[in-house]
This record gives C-alpha cells, structure tokens and sequence, in this order.
C-alpha cells in the first residue's frame, strides 16, 4: 500500500513551488511527516502546523484557514497522511521557506504510511528575505533558529503565489487568515468605514493618523495608516469601495479599545503597501453585522461595543452639550428604537451624524458599533468609527419590518431607563444560593439576567494577564488605554494621550462553599475590596518585589465574603458559557448570617 501511495506523491513539486524556472504542478500531492499545534495566544483562533513531504524534499507549513483546522481536530489529517494541496502561498522567512496552506484534501484512501524516503529541507538559494517582526508577539521557533552573523540582506522578489486564480492578482489572501505568521499576501476587501483624520501633540512630536475596516467573505480587519501613508491613502480610500491590498503591511495584535471588530490582529500600512481599487465591487459584502437584541441589552457588560437594528420609535431634536475636558461643544440627537422583544433603548448620534439626520420614523436601522451605557439605564452611544444603514436588504431588517407592520405600531414597550430602578430594586431583594443551586436552578441561561447573593470563601485568583488592565486616568472615563511609547498611554474615547495609566481590577476569582466551586469575575471595586490596595499599588509592588506580590495574591486566599452577583450568557467564538459578575462584596456580618441561617433552619421544622 505504501509503493502505490508513494506513486502518487508528486516528487519534487515542492521545490518547484519556490523556483519559477521549474515546471508547476496545480494541485500537488505530498505526504503529512508531522502534525502538531502552534502555541496558543489569548483569544486567537487555535492554528497548527505541518510539515510536508515530497519524498524529496520537506517544507514547514501553517495552516491558516480556521475552515479546515477541522482536518486536524477530528483526525483525518495524521502523521502520514497523504494529502492534495488545493491552495497555498509560498514565503521565505529568515531564509526558512514555508507554506500558508488555505485549502487542502486529505486522500483517505490512500491510506497512511512511515515516512517515505529522506526527505531533505529544501536549499536557500540567492538572497535571503527579512520578514518584518512584530514587537508584541513571537514566533516560538516556528520559522526555526536565528540565523548567525552576516550583513542583511536583500529581499527578494515578492515570492510567487499558488491558486486556483488566475487573475491579474495573485491568490486572494482570506482576511480571517492572516496573522502575524503571514508574510505574502493580498486581500480583495471592502472599506465599510474610515475614520477622520485625528491628530495628536505631545513632547516627543506631533503626527496623524486615519483607520479603515476592511471586510470579505471570511472576516473584518483594521487598517491604520499614520503620517505619510495617511497622507498618501486617506482620499483612496472611500466608504463601501472595494480594493486590492497588498503587503509589506505590519500585522500585530488588535487594539480592541479602538475598534469595534472581532478580529485578534489589525494591520498598519506601511511605506511600500500597495492599494488598488477593485473594478468588480460585486463578490465582495457590503456589510457584517453582530446584533444584540434590545430586550438583552440589560445583560451586556457597561462600554462594551456591540451591533443593534430596530424599528426608529422616535426622533429627539438636535441639542449641544460641552465637553467637561476639552470645552469643545459637541452637536447630539436621541433616538428610540424598539424590536420585538418588547423594549426600546435610547441611541445618541453625534456631530454631522445628528444635525443631518433625516431618517423617517418607522424605518428599520441597522446600527454597527455602538457602545453600552447605564446612565439611567442601559443606552447607546454611536461611536465615531461606527456606522448606520436605514431599511438595509437583509434578514433581520425584513423580519422586524415585518413584525412591525403587523403589530408593533400597537404594542407598549418597556424602556431599558424604567427597567434600570426595577432592576436596582430587586438587587436589594436578591435570594441567597448555594453554588449547587446557582448551578441546578441554570442561573444565567436564560435571556434574562439572574441576581443572587453567595456566601463564597476565595480559594484562587489568577495572576496572569487577566487580573487587572491599564485604564484611562480622566475623571470618569476608565476606558482601556495603549502604550504607544514610554510614557504615552493613548485613550481613544477621550482623544488624548496620558503620561501613565491608572490600573483596575478585572480579576477571574475561584471561590467555593460546602457544595462547590464556580469562577466570578470582579471589578475594580471587589478587587480593591478583596486585595487590600488598588491595582495600580500591586502593579508597582509587582515591579519593586515579585515576592510581596505573590504573597498578597495568597493571602486573599481562604477569606469568606458575600457577594452580589449577576449571571448572565457569554458569546466567545462559537461557545456560549455562562459568565457570573460580582456587583458588589462585602465581608460577613456573623450575626446576620446566623440569623439567616436560623431562619433555614426553622423552614426545615415547619415544613
């Protein structure tokens, strides 16, 4: 079986794959020699690599299309494998050539065999290629041992790219799969958003920059471009255009607080990216929505940034208000929208968005990036790099016109505002449970959010990266801050960039009763509660004496308190989970908690 299945293995095709004066072969068959995970980061999609054989040759290879990993994970792609490779781009980096496979075919009946022959690593010939290497994040030895001594060198041409296109471009790259690991690549994307020109000032220069998101079939992705390629992009790029875009372009981890998008990795263009307009606009998506309900707004977490569509219930009148910061004044318009869960939420627009407003009470809105507030309930607030779609042609907009056509005009609906004073009402009221029945009762399964009170002893609390976060030192604003140089910390909701950060807990907590054990998240006001100082103190003492750090983190341990939760359904990636938030925490009032317990003791005698 081995003889047959080498006699299919096309011998040599890899080498030929980076060597244009040999003959192609489209779709090679190679043999899978080893198969294992790439270390994971927080949040990233789970990636693996390969290494394929040409019975000749051998070469590394990731595979960068999240639809295929499933070769992997239910095991038809295994050591030894034969597998068709239907589409890949070919890199060199630091001299090691490597493969991004996009699609593949395992040959299942060609069974699986040892290693066929000696494979050797194919040669670096000529000039050596330097992939630009991004600060936050390491390759882990994928792309191998450094190279020792030696001037650099040149890059090369831009290497070939292999496909079923055989258009003027290359392979169009999936915005999904690109990373950190790519290197070669041009995306076919449309702009479905580009931001102002912002400036900044501060002791070390001035400059500007501008941002775009990009989207295709597979994913959406943010592009910055600062300085000269602001300048030399900015009028380029036009809302709802389609473009070619083709590397060098920096890919680094995403700057969540200044993007609305689920992407793990956004793009900085660079002196020699090329863009190009597309003259066919029609394969690519105008647009992709994440919407949230109305009627679940209550369960979603304050400033977190999310998709809402409704029906326009209401059209407020355009007022000013004067930023307490800036001084600047700043035009603003209040609309009620409602969907058929029976609530309706108040949205802020802002700026040129509120004094042209047009739109005819009634319609259908599809609204992308808007933030979550609780002032005076849960609201929403149009972010600047958001967007809006009045009547858009798509499922959801027809439903709800639908719905409302035929009885929305005359149902009451409740106001997230009203809800709020009911909600902080049953708070007070809140029922105390056991873990067990936290668990037993399915608290937070439903599309409503379940309080409960809890009597929990600490018994770990992580200290790794999720503990706490650098925030915004403005009065009121707490938002997620980036260091963009020492002493430079940028707060995109403020537009100003602050000498240092002022951290806040965020901390995962392990805590258990006689009956179990559940993981609660708590904030900066529990965290300061339970750890005895303000993040912003561990951070330091983290710096001036790791021991007392770790010893703070352990003496929290064992300490029993009462905590006010909240329990509500968690999307991440395809997983739904139930996430527990602690509200508020307090430590025990032994006479109260005897005189509650007595009180469970006598329903036991009556009953």
């Amino acid at each position: 079986m081995a003889s047959d299945a080498a006699s299919q293995v096309n011998v040599g095709a890899l080498s030929a794959i980076f060597d244009d004066s040999k003959d192609q072969i489209a779709q090679p068959i190679v043999q899978c020699v080893q198969i294992k995970p790439l270390p994971p980061q927080p949040g990233n999609q789970e990636r693996y690599r390969a290494v394929f054989s040409d019975i000749a040759n051998y070469v590394q290879t990731m595979i960068a299309s999240p639809e295929i990993n499933h070769v992997v994970t239910d095991g038809t792609l295994r050591k030894g494998s034969f597998v068709r490779l239907k589409s890949f781009q070919a890199n060199s980096v630091k001299g090691k050539k490597i493969l991004i496979i996009l699609d593949l075919e395992v040959l299942t009946d060609l069974g699986e065999a040892e290693k066929i022959g000696e494979p050797k690593p194919l040669e670096v010939k000529g000039e050596e290629e330097e992939m630009p290497q991004p600060t936050t994040i390491s390759s882990n030895g994928f792309y191998g041992s450094k190279l020792q001594g030696g001037p650099p060198q040149k890059p090369p041409q831009v290497p070939s790219m292999r496909g079923p296109s055989a258009s003027a471009h290359p392979t169009i790259y999936p915005i999904e799969a690109i990373s950190p690991y790519s290197n070669k690549w041009t995306i076919k994307a449309r702009c479905t958003s580009k931001s102002s020109i912002k400036t900044w000032h501060n002791k070390n220069g001035e400059g500007k920059l501008f941002s775009v998101n990009l989207l295709d079939d597979s994913g959406e992705i943010r592009a910055t471009g600062f300085q000269e390629q602001c300048d030399m992009l900015y009028d380029l790029f036009q809302e709802g255009g389609v473009y070619y875009i083709s590397s060098p372009c920096r890919v680094q981890i995403a700057k969540k607080q200044f993007s609305n998008l689920s992407n793990d990795y956004e793009l900085t263009f660079e002196r020699d990216t090329t863009v190009e307009k597309a003259e066919d606009q029609n394969d690519v998506p105008q647009i992709r929505f994440n919407f949230t309900n109305i009627g679940d707004l209550q369960s979603v977490e304050k400033d977190t940034t999310t998709d809402v569509i409704g029906v326009l219930k209401e059209v407020g009148e355009t007022s000013q208000i004067v930023s307490k910061g800036t001084g600047k004044p700043y035009d603003k318009r209040e609309l009620t929208l409602v969907d058929n869960t029976g609530f309706s939420v108040r949205l802020t627009i802002w700026g040129t968005s509120a004094v042209n407003f047009s739109v005819a009470p009634e319609s259908v809105i599809a609204f992308k990036g808007v933030k979550v507030s609780d002032f005076g309930g849960r609201s929403l607030s149009l972010l600047s790099s958001g967007s809006m779609a009045v009547d858009p042609d798509i499922n959801e907009a027809h439903r709800l016109k639908g719905w409302y056509d035929a009885q929305g005009r005359t149902e009451a609906f409740t106001s997230h505002a009203s809800l709020s004073s009911a909600t902080n009402t049953s708070m007070k009221t809140d029922q105390f449970k056991t873990i067990a029945q936290v668990r037993d009762e399915q608290l937070g399964t439903s599309e409503q959010v379940d309080y409960f009170s809890l009597k929990g002893t600490v018994t770990y609390i992580r200290q790794d990266s999720t503990w706490c976060y650098p925030a915004c030192s403005s009065e009121g604003c707490n938002k997620k801050v980036t260091e963009l140089d020492p002493g430079q910390w940028r707060c995109e909701k403020c537009d100003k960039t602050h000498p240092k950060a002022e951290y806040r807990y965020t901390m995962p907590v392990s805590v258990s009763d006689h009956t179990g054990n559940l993981w609660l998240t708590c904030f900066d006001d529990t965290g300061r509660l339970i750890m005895g100082r303000s993040a912003d103190d561990m951070m330091q003492l983290r710096e001036d004496d790791p021991t007392a750090f770790s010893e703070i983190f352990q003496d929290a341990n064992c300490q029993t308190w009462h905590f006010r939760c909240r329990a509500k359904i968690d999307n991440f990636g395809e997983q739904t989970r139930v996430r527990y938030q602690v509200s508020s925490a307090k430590a025990v009032n032994y006479s109260e908690e005897a005189s509650r317990l007595a009180e469970i003791i006598s329903s036991y005698h009556l009953s």
